[in-house]
């Protein structure tokens, strides 16, 4: 790999890690359209290059979503209870989702992910206070119920999930806006893994993969992305504890605004180099 690949690479997990650690994303939305240009400039085919930068991506949400679920969890934001439920069964939906994916076109799910964003940022962005200020729902057949789209979701877009599992949290179950964050990092631990299996197995033996990818996960992207990440994904949960509920909300938002209208291509349409 050429020296501007790997720099762009490390300053992308310096990003990635932060926002992972601070609003509880898994940061697929910035690696994957990143890896996608470097892939694709490195000669390899379209439909190949972005299967392999999700499931590069799902790898390096693993150690981030560790290392700012650990952070959190000392801070005591961390309801491990739904988490356990809400990832075990993530796992599983997520691995499907993750095989499925590798069968359909890349174009295809890139709108799906951007339309569902934009319409959870809406959501959150119109909801009442009330419904943000609310007990949450001590309800572990509801925490159930509500893992199987995301975890699928997760898989199937190659994300972790918590551009999906954060506007549920708030709004659906009640959460606070610390601990959706915090949760939706562990939870993430579990759909990543699951992710992580099925884009590797279905993966194997595909003609066209560059060297040192093992099915669809490139290691050398994955160590560059993971290596600046990790470490900033502590100091992304050490400021989100030191905002207001109110203040992260809205930043989450704008994000998912962000996030939603690029996917969509938007921007592109509009010829704004964003």
């Amino acid at each position: 790999m050429a020296l501007a690949p790997i720099i762009i690479l490390l300053a992308t997990g310096v990003v990635v890690g932060f926002a992972g650690g601070l609003l509880g994303l898994g940061g697929a939305f910035i690696m994957t359209p990143v890896q996608y240009l470097i892939f694709t400039a490195m000669g390899v085919p379209t439909d190949i290059a972005i299967k392999l930068a999700f499931g590069t991506s799902m790898l390096v949400i693993l150690p981030l979503a560790a290392s700012g679920a650990l952070r959190h969890s000392i801070k005591g934001a961390v309801w491990w209870k739904p988490a356990f439920i809400m990832g075990g069964i993530g796992l599983v939906c997520a691995f499907g989702g993750a095989t499925l994916a590798t069968h359909l076109p890349g174009t295809a799910l890139k709108i799906a992910f951007g339309a569902i964003v934009l319409l959870s940022a809406i959501r959150m962005l119109t909801a009442r206070e009330s419904l943000t200020t609310a007990e949450p729902r001590e309800n572990p057949w509801l925490w159930a119920a509500w893992a199987i789209p995301v975890g699928f979701l997760s898989g199937i877009l190659g994300i972790g999930g918590g551009i999906l599992m954060i506007p549920v949290m708030v709004l659906v179950l009640r959460f606070r806006m610390h601990n959706a964050v915090a949760t939706s990092l562990a939870v993430m631990i579990f759909t990543s893994a699951g992710g992580i299996i099925g884009y590797i197995t279905n993966g194997l033996g595909v003609a066209g993969l560059p060297d040192y990818s093992i099915g669809y996960v490139n290691l050398p992207s994955w160590f560059l992305l993971a290596i600046t990440s990790v470490g900033m994904a502590q100091v992304g949960a050490i400021t989100a504890h030191k905002l207001p509920a109110r203040q992260l909300k809205y930043i989450f938002i704008v994000v998912m605004f962000y996030i939603g209208l690029k996917m969509l291509g938007v921007f592109d349409w509009l010829g704004w180099p964003l």
